[in-house]
């Protein structure tokens, strides 16, 4: 019997092996859960009109379908055995249109369609959704940017960028995907609350 021990993502994981009868490892797969912020007493739209948010892109080391860990600042490393269920950029996406949803601020949020038959167009991009190893203790980041154009005009009328980290207790690869979703949450909510503050121009 001979002992392996592989370092995943900052812990330790001890395999035993016995020639062929070693113990075969399925993945697993995860979701974010980002539930949007209750809806406010606002009495009719903050910005009469409709918006339409497209499919937000994200960096190409996301694309991969594995959760992502980080043992330096310039190394990255995907899990083998921890995936997404869909495309982290779908889950934002998805939680944004909610988002704008619950906050009221458009008269019509819908996912973009590529007809241009909307008021403004929202598009976005996550930039990061990583676990960090090194440093002061394990911690996750998500940043999401984000604009907001006007399609009578063609002028870009809103522009934001939000980043959270979060730290993570526990050791563990569940606790990692809870706080990716508080982070990107967090991002959401920051990015809504400065889109709120925006006087957009479209009537």
């Amino acid at each position: 019997m001979k002992n392996f021990c592989i370092k995943i993502g900052g812990y330790a994981l001890t395999l035993l092996m016995a020639g062929c009868g070693g113990k075969i490892l399925y993945p697993k797969y995860y979701a974010l859960e980002i539930p949007p912020l209750p809806a406010g007493a606002i009495d009719g739209a903050r910005f009469p009109g409709t918006v339409a948010v497209r499919h937000f892109d994200s960096a190409p080391y996301l694309r991969q379908g594995k959760i992502v860990y980080r043992d330096a600042p310039e190394e990255i490393g995907f899990y083998d055995y921890h995936r997404w269920v869909n495309d982290p950029a779908e889950m934002v996406t998805t939680a944004m249109v909610d988002s704008l949803r619950s906050a009221r601020l458009f008269s019509v949020v819908k996912r973009y369609d590529g007809q241009n038959q909307q008021d403004y167009l929202m598009v976005g991009r996550l930039e990061r959704l990583d676990e960090i190893d090194y440093g002061d203790g394990v911690r996750v980041v998500a940043r999401i940017s984000a604009e907001v154009v006007n399609l009578r005009t063609g002028a870009t009328e809103w522009t934001g960028d939000a980043a959270e980290t979060v730290r993570v207790d526990r050791a563990n690869v569940n606790s990692v995907v809870v706080e990716m979703s508080h982070a990107v949450q967090k991002s959401i909510d920051r990015l809504v609350a400065s889109l709120d503050q925006q006087q957009l121009l479209a009537k």
